[in-house]
């Protein structure tokens, strides 16, 4: 494991030859600049009783990049040197071609520090990792007999990013990622199910290995687990939905968030495009995307163009007030970057991603408000889920949901899927409790290949006349 610091523009990419290059390359352009990285991530899996898996990846590379109006001329190389910087630059030069644009001014500076640069991989030993794997399994399997079957997972991530733009802007940052994940499988004659756990963000591993950390997310894992055990068939039809606070925010995140994108707003794609300043959600809805957090998964303290991570207010007391913009997509939008140009890594070029995207609280009792519902589902836990952007159409399954009828909290129910689209859902809001949470830390979001780390947060909210898929009512 290499410990020396990434600095390329003083070593493999000298700054003064880099920046003659880079300027060549963009001469002409609207915008353009190089993104060096070095990312390392290690990841150990621990099945049925013994260590599955253990890897460790390393990556190291650069990409530079030049936009003309639409057109993104791009090139990357993991060889870091010079001629290697030169060959990229012919690439991204002819793929924009000449023209007469300006060079945009550097994003405005900050020295804001969201996150530690500590080596979360290297901080803790492996053996000390892999005992505590089986320490997981015996704790999980000693609290419950009926526990046939443990799964866990420690991961660590470090990257070291440095940009270079064509005035001379240099910007570093250093993020640290950690993550455990525990998944429990129970039995009870002979029906099996799963519940699983996990917390994590821009941290060490100390807080998360520490068996007061672990055995929370055990004890949780099989609590949900326990709980589906006894989870009697879904009802279907079209009912009241209450969504728990924290997690289930990936609603939010895939069926709006996504669509308050930038880019597939200036297409017109985007189930929201040319909804500026009307209304589009229930009175009382704000919706934030906010990239400041300190220590969370989804923050940055600038983004992978440089812009300063931001608290962007999409939603404003059901208005839209705001999208999600990268560089090139606000330039071509006459707004503002909104600090959201996220790139998964060097090989990919940026476009406009979530951070951290919320919905705030409201005024009202969570317990109140179920206790409103007629006849519904409380969805606790949420799995997989499929979106369409274009008109926000999700289907998600839910890991952990109650019926409820005249607002008694009944049985748990399996195999619950909610189905209904972002714009409508958020329309049909009737109620957010006062019990805002932000997810676990485990959450990581797909646009177009790349992947990038996201969180999300939101109270309870109760919604009207979602459609339940399940069994037949």
């Amino acid at each position: 494991m290499q410990e020396t610091p990434f600095r390329p523009f003083e070593t493999a990419l000298p700054m003064d030859e880099a920046l003659s290059v880079l300027r060549t390359a963009t001469d002409g352009a609207d915008d353009g600049e190089i993104f060096a990285e070095r990312s390392r991530s290690e990841a150990l899996v621990f099945d049925d009783g013994r260590l599955r898996t253990a890897s460790f990846d390393a990556t190291e590379g650069f990409g530079l990049r030049a936009v003309r109006g639409e057109t993104t001329g791009y090139a990357h190389s993991t060889e870091m040197s010079v001629a290697a910087l030169r060959r990229a630059a012919e690439t991204a030069r002819l793929a924009v071609g000449a023209g007469g644009g300006v060079v945009a001014d550097a994003p405005p500076a900050t020295n804001r520090r969201l996150y530690t640069d500590a080596d979360p991989i290297g901080a803790t030993a492996f053996p000390v990792k892999v005992e505590t794997l089986h320490e997981i399994d015996a704790f999980a399997r000693g609290l419950d007999e009926r526990v046939v079957q443990v799964s866990a997972t420690i991961a660590a991530g470090h990257q070291e990013i440095e940009i270079l733009r064509p005035d001379g802007t240099h910007l570093r940052d250093v993020r640290p990622m950690s993550r455990v994940n525990v998944s429990v499988i129970v039995e009870r004659d002979g029906r099996r199910e799963t519940g699983s756990s996990g917390g994590g963000g821009r941290t060490g591993l100390d807080g998360l290995l520490d068996p007061a950390g672990w055995q929370a997310q055990v004890r949780e894992a099989l609590r949900i687990a326990l709980v589906n055990l006894d989870a009697e068939p879904a009802p279907a039809g079209v009912m009241e939905v209450a969504l728990g606070p924290g997690w289930p925010g990936i609603l939010l995140h895939e069926a709006v968030g996504h669509g308050l994108e930038g880019d597939f707003n200036r297409k017109g794609t985007s189930a929201f495009a040319g909804l500026m300043g009307q209304r589009v959600a229930a009175p009382g809805v704000t919706v934030v995307d906010d990239g400041t957090l300190p220590d969370r998964r989804g923050s940055i303290s600038f983004d992978d163009e440089g812009t300063p991570s931001r608290r962007n207010v999409l939603i404003e007391d059901g208005i839209l007030t705001g999208y999600m913009q990268d560089r090139q997509n606000a330039r071509l939008m006459g707004v503002a970057p909104s600090g959201n140009g996220r790139r998964q890594g060097h090989a990919h070029t940026p476009m406009p991603r979530m951070t951290n995207t919320i919905m705030l609280g409201g005024d009202s009792d969570p317990a109140d408000l179920v206790a409103s519902m007629r006849d519904g589902i409380w969805a606790v836990g949420f799995g997989g889920g499929q979106v369409d952007i274009t008109n926000g159409k999700f289907v998600f399954s839910c890991t952990e949901a109650y019926r409820v009828k005249d607002g008694r909290v009944g049985a748990p129910v399996k195999g619950a899927t909610l189905i209904g689209d972002g714009p409508t859902a958020l329309r049909q809001v009737r109620g957010l409790g006062n019990d805002m949470a932000l997810d676990p830390g485990i959450g990581t979001c797909g646009k177009a290949g790349q992947w990038v780390p996201v969180g999300v947060g939101q109270p309870t909210v109760l919604i009207g006349g979602l459609t339940v898929g399940g069994a037949a009512a």
